[in-house]
């Protein structure tokens, strides 16, 4: 819960980054600036254990006091001399609560103000940024094994993601001059370190054990017909 009640006009220094970037995150959250800081100090006052949750109230105004009555004088507090003693370590910092209109976790004691105020990253996108990662913090990527083509007693070696077989030189990595062969007839795709063979929307299609395909995984020694011509692939050098 916030500090409700009575508002005054306060006054502190910080950074003109700081200060932009406060002003940039009231806009993007329709916010006002005073309710912004406000909420960050009573998110930290809760991280650091000064408060509890309870609303604070300003106290009854006295018998007789109204809007004319002048306000009564304060005196300072004295200063507190600091003690030879350590101060005792602070409490465990208190969870917000359930449905707190925060909307975010609140980040580690001693971050300051300008982390408060940063969007953390949600747990799921950590968990899936460290799956992503190896021990050194470089991605890791599943290494796809070589796939071999064999065509017209001529072997290929398919290192690309996408490898086209059609009639057209500029457009095809194999080129097939046929005209029962449709420019961009059939595709090799490396997908997550498996290859498949999908058909380009070719009129004669692909034929695999006598049946037309339109895609299908390639297994070693599997073997494919494009009209007249057999293409065949093995994982073997």
């Amino acid at each position: 819960m916030a500090f409700e009640g009575r508002k005054n006009l306060r006054q502190f220094q910080c950074a003109d980054s700081l200060w932009n970037t406060v002003r940039r995150m009231a806009t993007e959250q329709d916010k006002g600036i005073d309710e912004l800081i406000s909420d960050a100090l009573v998110a930290y006052a809760q991280l650091a254990g000064y408060q509890s949750g309870v609303t604070a109230e300003d106290p009854p105004e006295a018998e007789g006091e109204g809007p004319d009555t002048p306000p009564p004088v304060r005196v300072a507090p004295r200063p507190v001399v600091a003690s030879a003693r350590p101060a005792p370590p602070p409490p465990p910092p208190v969870p917000p609560l359930p449905g707190s209109r925060f909307g975010r976790p609140i980040p580690s004691p001693g971050t300051g103000l300008n982390a408060l105020m940063q969007p953390a990253q949600s747990a799921a996108a950590q968990h899936q940024h460290q799956h992503h990662l190896v021990a050194d913090g470089t991605p890791s990527v599943t290494p796809a094994p070589p796939l071999y083509l064999v065509f017209d007693n001529q072997k290929y070696r398919i290192d690309k993601d996408q490898f086209i077989i059609g009639r057209g030189s500029k457009s095809s990595d194999l080129p097939i001059k046929d005209g029962n062969i449709s420019r961009k007839h059939a595709a090799i795709i490396r997908r997550n370190g498996t290859y498949f063979i999908k058909d380009l929307g070719s009129t004669n299609g692909i034929d695999f054990k006598g049946m037309r395909i339109d895609n299908k995984r390639i297994d070693e020694g599997d073997v494919f017909h494009l009209c007249d011509y057999e293409l065949r692939f093995t994982y073997k050098r």
